[in-house]
């Protein structure tokens, strides 16, 4: 018999449904908040207010594209967490509601290891493009930066992260003092592709092991505009573009070093790329080269699973449903989690 789910994504300020059959995506619907650019980032009580608004036609929309019945669902899985409290209590609150009306159980699902299980999301029956346990999986987005262990859908281990700024922060602090309006990532990474990344050269930490560390990096990039700035007033105008390819090659240069690090210790050369930043040109650059250099076999995923999408919680929620693994309807959100 056919495993269907439903997936529910609302941790930040997309609001998602999809609705995927035995591994194979039937639909994957996405409704983004375009309130929060006019206040240069994500307004958790204008999100929540969002995702009130948008829940029910898109999972109305998301079980529509399917061609199924709702009655066909064999579960709901929906994100628990990490991302903001109220935004991820309505979609676990209308998780709990369907749940319970059509008499089927509920799949938390973790929205880090969501994201990593993105890449065995299938588009057609045939398609095996998935990565091969074990595998590493850099995941990099505007509040994580990990190097994760994949051994099984079921058994990831945290290998390194970011002590305290995720990349994806350095990108968006970066371009917000540089007046590039929000997000800055897409921004940045748009201006970089003109600019010289060698123009300037930015602090880099010295963190042991595997961890990462972004703040060093952004103190640098402020104090390089303050000196700057000082003699020219429009400096930044004049070399947006350069210091956006300078910003970026170092953000790429830090993020690939210890990625580079874990594969030659763990002797794994199955690479994998997850997370918003991922969608990033020069990061997706960086990794095809370093196949080439070290024989790596890369897995970079389609641009519309690298943002937030319930596609991506929908493959986690059909693994875990294999493995019995429901959650009760007392089950309570949370804002912060590690894998």
């Amino acid at each position: 018999m056919s495993i269907t789910i439903l997936g529910i994504e609302s941790s930040c300020d997309d609001t998602s449904s999809s609705v995927i059959r035995d591994g194979v995506m039937l639909s994957n619907v996405i409704a983004s908040q375009a309130v929060h650019e006019a206040y240069g980032g994500v307004v958790p009580e204008l999100a929540s207010r969002a995702h009130q608004q948008n829940i029910i036609p898109v999972v109305a929309e998301a079980i529509k594209r399917a061609g199924i019945d709702k009655s066909e669902l064999s579960a709901v899985a929906f994100t628990r967490g990490p991302g903001l409290m109220g935004s991820l209590l309505v979609g676990t609150s209308f998780t709990k509601g369907l749940a319970a009306s059509l008499d089927i159980p509920m799949i938390e699902v973790n929205h880090l290891q969501a994201h990593v299980l993105a890449h065995f999301i299938k588009e057609t029956p045939d398609d095996d493009h998935a990565p091969s346990f074990p595998f590493l999986c850099l995941l990099v987005s505007g509040g994580n930066s990990q190097i994760i262990k994949v051994n099984a859908y079921n058994d990831m281990e945290v290998i390194g992260q970011t002590i305290d700024d995720a990349a994806g922060e350095a990108f968006d602090k970066c371009a917000k003092v540089m007046g590039l309006g929000y997000p800055g990532g897409p921004v940045v990474n748009r201006l970089a592709n003109e600019g010289n990344p060698n123009a300037f050269t930015f602090s880099k930490p010295h963190i042991p092991g595997y961890d990462y560390s972004f703040s060093g990096l952004k103190t640098s990039f402020l104090y390089t505009l303050r000196d700057h700035l000082k003699d020219d007033p429009d400096f930044i105008e004049k070399n947006k573009r350069d210091l956006c390819a300078s910003l970026q090659a170092t953000v790429i240069d830090i993020l690939m070093s210890k990625l580079r690090k874990a594969a030659k210790d763990l002797h794994i050369k199955e690479v994998a790329v997850a997370g918003g930043v991922s969608a990033n040109s020069g990061l997706r650059e960086a990794f095809l080269d370093h196949a080439k250099r070290y024989g790596w076999k890369v897995h970079i995923p389609k641009f519309s699973f690298t943002t937030d999408n319930a596609a991506m919680v929908a493959i986690t929620g059909y693994y875990k449903y294999m493995d019995k693994e429901f959650c009760p309807m007392d089950a309570a959100p949370f804002s912060r989690v590690v894998l």
